[in-house]
């Protein structure tokens, strides 16, 4: 995460946007990043503002970040920002292609993109399908996911492919906190339905795409600057 933030090469009082921001990690760590930078991080779910605006004040870093509930394709910032982020978020714009042409024009000249998306590992098995919700042309193998985004005009310059124990980590770990909050809090009327739902994702990726599908986040620039 820090190394691509770090490789973007944004000036220290840079503008930056997170589109499906969740818990804010990636904002936040931009901030860090550059000490005097601003921030629009945008997402629909209360509870992840909550928690993205909870540990910007425990960073110290709450006065210079604005966080935004509403639809990511929908909102527009004050003006084009220096770094544009978009991480595991892409199917709220239709898809990786999709997501950097309508990302495009809220970069500014000589600005970065930040993008997340999904790609096989290895052609995807019925279990993962299954799993994932998913049809096997939603996601491309690991170049043609590149060719997408050079086909609409933007070059990678760095990319950063998560290990198989990054991705453990991070399933396990919401899954985890969901099983968690719910033996924790066994008279709650969602308890039951909670472990359900953690058990039930933690099942789909143990037996299903857990190997077959794998993440990419790429740092772009435009092949043709403004």
């Amino acid at each position: 995460m820090g190394r691509l933030i770090q490789r973007a090469a944004c000036s220290p009082d840079a503008l930056v946007l997170d589109l499906g921001c969740g818990a804010g990690e990636w904002v936040l760590r931009a901030l860090q990043e550059h000490p005097t930078a601003r921030a629009f991080a945008v997402d629909m779910s209360e509870p992840a503002l909550r928690r993205a605006e909870g540990s910007a004040r425990e960073r110290r870093l709450g006065d210079r970040v604005t966080f935004v509930r509403g639809d990511a394709q929908e909102y527009r910032p004050p003006q084009a920002c220096d770094l544009v982020m978009c991480v595991g978020s892409t199917h709220v714009f239709g898809g990786l292609g999709e997501t950097v042409q309508a990302l495009d024009e809220q970069v500014a000249p000589g600005g970065a993109m930040l993008v997340g998306e999904g790609f096989w590992e290895r052609p995807p098995t019925a279990e993962a399908l299954e799993a994932l919700g998913a049809e096997p042309a939603d996601f491309q193998d690991l170049a043609g996911t590149v060719e997408t985004v050079e086909r609409a005009g933007w070059a990678p310059v760095y990319a950063h492919i998560s290990e198989l124990g990054e991705w453990d980590d991070y399933e396990w770990s919401w899954t985890g906190s969901l099983t968690r909050w719910a033996l924790d809090n066994p008279d709650h009327p969602d308890a039951e339905a909670a472990i359900a739902a953690a058990r039930e994702h933690r099942t789909g990726w143990l037996r299903g795409y857990r190997g077959v599908l794998g993440f990419a986040t790429l740092l772009l620039q435009r092949q043709n600057p403004r």
